[in-house]
């Protein structure tokens, strides 16, 4: 009964240290100001989406569902996105995610006729952010976001248009990724209101749908990370927006 007794608790301890080091995108800041969570549509807990075909792979579980608040930002000026592990703790004293959740973190932006009812997943997505991994140091992009208290700044294109976006963050977690459909896939979208030199007269990048961007078996998702001697890391997705945008 002992033996018993204590398989369970350390089964029930795995567990909870496994629900624990999920995490959602929660807050935001355009330059220094520091947004909170204005404009974020919080998915209605920190589980991933695993479906790469999935429409919540797009904003997440009910984030095709806009909110009332709408970010401001600058085009050519930076916007800040953050993570942590449960809602309305900003500590950095917790991992942003936690446990062996490692992998990628990128940003994508998408232009919307309104920021507010826009769905996600009709939209085309333009990636502005990435890191990958870095074999040197064995850094992940998961890696940085610990380091910064769950934050990722990223510069707005300057050459686009003024209007209303959708900001998408994602990180996926790779540690599982060794089997089809192991990737676990962290996302919110913002509502961002853009303001551009360019007026309405700036081009919007070439942009993928999601879901469609993304294939169960790109070597990016179906990777084996724990593999003797990784030194390179395909990040999944297009590229990022070519240099003549920023």
């Amino acid at each position: 009964m002992k033996t018993h007794t204590f398989l369970l608790s350390a089964i029930l301890s795995q567990c909870t240290s496994m629900v624990a080091s999920h995490a959602i995108f929660q807050q935001s800041a355009h330059g220094s100001v520091d947004d909170a969570k204005t404009c974020v549509r919080l998915p209605p807990n920190n589980s991933p989406v695993t479906d790469v075909t999935a429409s919540d792979l797009a904003c997440n579980v009910g984030g095709s569902k806009g909110v009332t608040g709408v970010c401001e930002a600058t085009a050519g000026n930076t916007f800040t996105v953050e993570m942590h592990q449960q809602l309305n703790d900003r500590s950095c004293a917790t991992q942003a995610i936690g446990g062996n959740h490692f992998g990628p973190v990128l940003v994508y932006m998408s232009k919307v006729a309104d920021a507010t009812t826009a769905d996600g997943a009709a939209g085309a997505w333009f990636k502005v952010d990435e890191f990958g991994y870095t074999a040197d140091n064995k850094t992940w992009g998961t890696d940085l976001l610990n380091a910064n208290c769950g934050k990722r700044t990223f510069t707005i294109p300057s050459k686009i248009p003024a209007g209303d976006y959708l900001v998408r963050a994602e990180a996926i977690a790779l540690h599982a990724a060794g089997q089809k459909g192991g990737a676990q896939f962290y996302v919110s979208c913002f509502q961002v209101k853009v303001a551009s030199s360019m007026g309405a007269a700036g081009q919007v990048p070439a942009g993928v749908k999601i879901p469609g961007a993304y294939s169960a078996t790109d070597p990016g998702i179906l990777i084996d990370i724990y593999a003797s001697g990784l030194k390179t890391y395909t990040i999944p997705g297009p590229a990022v927006v070519d240099a003549s945008f920023f």
